[in-house]
């Protein structure tokens, strides 16, 4: 991955970026994600988070629409590890995390709104989404996502 930082994309780049605001804390040791999007809602199900994460995802950031949900864990370890095999840049939860003590310590961007331990249902519930207003920020599926320890940028092209 080529080194960047997203105030520095944002400076080169200005308004042609959509910036999410503050909100999401970093839960994986890697602290820099860099891919297009791919967008799921998750209705308190993180059956699809599984599904996507065991598919090859080189290249690619998992969005979860998790709704805001802090009463369950949409990604523990056992996905991360998932993901990095699957070659993920990394994910960004509009939910929760948990085995906090275990991602921390993975090679694999995670980003989230906070922790809580209680797992998800599986109902198989979720659906594929073209788009999706996060955190005040426009993110459409294919759209690059790059993220690091400022915060996440947007860009309807690679930069």
């Amino acid at each position: 991955m080529s080194v960047f930082t997203t105030p520095d994309l944002y400076d080169e780049y200005g308004d042609t970026l959509q910036v999410m605001d503050h909100g999401l804390s970093h839960f994986g040791k890697s602290r820099y994600m860099k891919g297009q999007a791919v967008i799921i809602r998750c209705p308190e199900d993180n059956s699809l988070v599984g599904e996507f994460l065991r598919q090859s995802g080189e290249s690619k950031v998992l969005i979860v629409d998790a709704q805001g949900s802090k009463s369950f864990a949409f990604l523990g370890d056992n996905l991360a590890i998932s993901a990095i095999k699957n070659q993920w840049s990394g994910i960004i939860i509009n939910g929760c995390v948990r085995d906090v003590e275990i991602l921390k310590t993975l090679p694999f961007c995670v980003m989230a709104l906070g922790h809580v331990p209680r797992k998800t249902k599986k109902q198989g519930l979720g659906c594929v989404l073209s788009s999706l207003t996060l955190l005040g920020a426009e993110v459409s599926e294919g759209d690059w996502v790059y993220a690091d320890e400022n915060g996440v940028v947007i860009s309807k092209m690679e930069v």
